[in-house]
């Protein structure tokens, strides 16, 4: 039987270490990694309850960012300082902590009222890292004490490290996905712009109107069809075009 437990725990760490390889090579977005390292963790410790933190930096603070339990209006929006609870100090120190129970007897422990996870006996907290920098956090509960084994803690440290590597690189692309989208809507911005203060030009000189006037003129005419103000500006300026072709055809 000793030998059939011994074959159950090898598979078991071959099977998460085969998902590990799957999820390093995959493109998947840092919320889906984040729900994989739920996962792995879970499997690996039978646990009732995870949770995964990503560090804000210009915040100084751990955002919740995951959750194996439904915790919807925390996810993003829950934080704590580097530094505060068990989870803080895993960030400061780049160490694993592991407490079999009374978890919120710890004097580093701080309650937060929105996780019931905090109310848990057993708790095993591992940081997230890339290149030996603390990303995050994953932190892994038991309802009832649990004396968590030499496997299991390596087993989660082992996940956090080799999987804190694939979300820094899935969380810098998607850093560069939002600098690409910036740079275009600034770059549709101030076209829209240059069409606008052509359109009021041609308005102005059409009608005798103040440039206010033929800007609020193309405001009000937006609002009453419905259409964007870039849409009536190049309709204005085909217009104007066509006309000045016709006039030098004649």
């Amino acid at each position: 039987m000793g030998a059939t437990r011994i074959s159950e725990a090898d598979g078991s760490h071959v099977e998460i270490l085969h998902r590990i390889s799957g999820i390093v090579s995959s493109n998947l977005s840092v919320d889906e990694m984040l729900g994989e390292v739920i996962g792995l963790a879970a499997q690996a410790t039978s646990c009732d309850a995870c949770l995964a933190y990503l560090i804000d930096r210009p915040a100084g603070e751990l955002v919740l960012r995951a959750s194996l339990l439904p915790h919807a209006a925390d996810l993003g929006s829950l934080r704590m300082k580097i530094g505060e609870g068990v989870t803080g100090w895993v960030v400061e120190n780049n160490s694993v902590v592991a407490l079999a129970s009374s978890a919120a007897g710890d004097p580093r422990f701080k309650r937060f009222q929105e996780l019931v996870e905090d109310t848990y006996e057993a708790f095993l907290s591992a940081p997230l890292v890339n290149a030996g920098e603390v990303i995050g956090v994953v932190n892994v509960h038991h309802r009832e004490p649990h004396e968590h084994s030499a496997e299991e803690i390596a087993t989660v440290a082992f996940i956090g490290e080799q999987l804190g590597v694939a979300i820094s690189k899935s969380l810098l692309e998607e850093q560069a996905g939002r600098l690409l989208e910036e740079t275009l809507g600034m770059k549709r911005e101030l076209e829209t712009r240059k069409l606008v203060e052509r359109a009021k030009g041609i308005l102005q000189l059409k009608h005798g109107i103040s440039e206010e006037e033929s800007y609020l003129r193309l405001r009000n005419q937006s609002r009453r069809l419905r259409r964007p103000m870039k849409e009536l500006a190049e309709a204005i300026i085909l217009a104007e075009d066509v006309n000045r072709l016709s006039g030098a055809s004649a």
